[in-house]
């Protein structure tokens, strides 16, 4: 095995908003540029969707319905060869409210 399969983070970004998405990872990517670690990805996982049926009236029609969607997306990014400087940036990072970060080592 290789010693870069050893020193490996994976960070998975989850949001309802895509455009949040993109911008947090381009932050996080800029940042582990600026520290020179090995990046591979923002890696694009398939689009979730939770659909939800909702009865208009629950006392007279019953088959008037409403259909009411939330999409999750997903990006996961691998970064090798880290150093201390590389986490201390990315544990200063700002991301913004809606998105959901796991790290993984």
């Amino acid at each position: 095995m290789n010693n870069v399969t050893q020193n490996k983070v994976r960070i998975r970004l989850k949001t309802y908003e895509n455009e949040l998405l993109t911008t947090s990872c381009k932050n996080i990517i800029s940042t582990i540029n600026r520290t020179e670690a090995q990046i591979i990805g923002p890696i694009s996982m398939p689009t979730k969707r939770k659909i939800y049926c909702v009865l208009r009236s629950p006392h007279v029609d019953k088959d008037s319905r409403e259909h009411f969607e939330i999409r999750i997306y997903t990006k996961i990014i691998d970064v090798y060869q880290l150093s201390s400087t590389t986490v201390d940036a990315l544990m200063k990072l700002n991301i913004p409210a809606g998105v959901d970060v796991e790290v993984k080592i």
